[in-house]
């Protein structure tokens, strides 16, 4: 199985479009491509209509957007030690 990066995606849909526009039929265009009809279909519904600067847009939002739920997390647990704490010192006193 390979694995193709987004902006590969991309580039292969679009070599599709062309294979298409020239009468190719899916089938035939999967098998230019080097790709099932299944994964065609796939890839179309995630990345149809999609410019490599979009790709590349996206790419770094989930960079951002796993950043941020770390950071999140990583604040839940202090949250939680926190709680932990004045628990703690409240029945202490």
């Amino acid at each position: 199985m390979k694995k193709y990066t987004p902006e590969q995606i991309v580039s292969k849909l679009r070599q599709a479009d062309r294979e298409l526009g020239k009468g190719q039929t899916v089938k035939e265009v999967c098998r230019t491509i080097e790709i099932s009809e299944q994964t065609y279909y796939r890839w179309r519904q995630k990345y149809g209509g999609m410019s490599p600067e979009l790709i590349k847009e996206l790419k770094t939002l989930q960079k951002k957007n796993q950043r941020l739920r770390k950071i999140i997390a990583d604040q839940r647990i202090d949250m939680e030690i926190m709680k932990e704490a004045i628990e703690i010192s409240s029945k202490n006193l």
